[in-house]
């Protein structure tokens, strides 16, 4: 089927802090707020922001483990975010997800072969001897030896318990897998043998990635492409090596100028911005990052900017640096299923320059 393999339009979620039919004007965190994107076959799209900004409720929407108050998750132009749960079972074999937490994500009374084999024989029965093969197989696709099926998660390391996260994940032959921080508890040698193994098994059977994750340094190793997420609401989408080039939403800015410089000869420089993030109970009006953002005008107080699109595959929400365009066609869409290539997509964005993040010591 043509179009990208996910897409999701204006995908909103509401948790309201009351309940009782004498009530009024109940509050609502508002975890979600009008996100549209889409990820192609065989690509790794990361979502980053800062802790709260709605990155994993994303996730469990996109796997419906929880319901969305408005929008639409397509799976193949499917809508699976309105299909009942009957019709739903037959959409879980295509996605698959790994959490964050490798020990409790596992269900602790079961070897790791029986966890492998779980998910298959929810849709269909096996012998033992399928069991095993099938446990065998993937076992040694994440780089882990056979003979280790018969061990419980207890048994195993943190980073061959997120291996065997993963194994399960790829049980099913799904074409979508969403990585919720599926890294960040792993000592940085695991992070990498687990990141390379991710890509080799994207390269090998072309599953598209949805990668949440905080590390910059990680996103940038992994990513096709970057949305960057800010209390609920998408600020900026582009290319990996284009955003980090140049960045535009001053959001994005101030996420990589708070990166870590791995380099002992220079020193970061503190992040352009400042004050903590607004409640999402009670978000500013406007752009929810004026109340910090250096650059903010009157206008960015008053209007929530659009994400619109700024050039050839990368869009932005932003008064001050994205130019008001109009998208001729379904604009809800972050930015065109092409994707640039940064040095295009940097020569088609005016007048804004890399900020300086980094300075020798003297």
């Amino acid at each position: 089927m043509s179009g990208p393999l996910l897409k999701v339009e204006s995908l909103v979620k509401h948790y309201p802090l009351g309940a009782g039919i004498l009530t009024k004007n109940i509050p609502v965190v508002r975890a979600v707020e009008d996100v549209s994107f889409f990820v192609e076959a065989g690509e790794t799209l990361c979502i980053v922001g800062e802790s709260g900004c709605g990155k994993s409720t994303v996730a469990r929407l996109l796997m419906r483990l929880t319901d969305p108050t408005g929008g639409r998750v397509l799976i193949d132009g499917t809508d699976i975010a309105s299909l009942r749960k009957h019709e739903l079972r037959a959409w879980r074999r295509r996605m698959q997800m790994v959490f964050q937490d490798p020990y409790s994500s596992l269900n602790p009374r079961l070897t790791a072969g029986q966890i492998i084999t779980e998910p298959v024989e929810n849709f269909e029965r096996l012998s033992r001897k399928q069991r095993n093969a099938l446990a065998a197989d993937l076992l040694q696709k994440v780089g882990m030896s056979p003979e280790m099926m018969h061990r419980l998660p207890s048994e195993l390391s943190g980073g061959q318990r997120q291996r065997l996260g993963i194994a399960r994940a790829l049980a099913l032959k799904p074409s979508l897998v969403i990585l919720d921080e599926a890294v960040s508890a792993l000592d940085v040698s695991v992070q990498a043998q687990i990141l390379n193994l991710l890509m080799d098994l994207q390269q090998q059977l072309g599953i598209a990635f949805v990668f949440i994750s905080h590390d910059l340094g990680v996103v940038e190793h992994v990513g096709h492409r970057v949305a960057v997420m800010y209390l609920g609401r998408i600020v900026e989408v582009a290319p990996c090596e284009a955003l980090f080039a140049k960045p535009v939403h001053p959001y994005t800015e101030a996420l990589i100028a708070a990166a870590p410089v791995p380099d002992p000869t220079r020193v970061r420089l503190e992040a352009p911005v400042e004050g903590e993030v607004p409640s999402p109970v009670n978000p500013p009006g406007g752009c929810a990052f004026h109340p910090r953002c250096p650059l903010a005008v009157e206008r960015c107080r008053v209007e929530v900017p659009p994400l619109v699109q700024i050039a050839h595959g990368r869009a932005a929400a932003c008064h001050v640096r994205a130019p008001a365009i109009d998208i001729p066609t379904q604009p809800t869409v972050a930015c065109d299923s092409s994707i640039a290539s940064p040095g295009e997509a940097n020569e088609l964005i005016p007048a804004l320059e890399r900020p300086v993040i980094a300075r020798p010591i003297t």
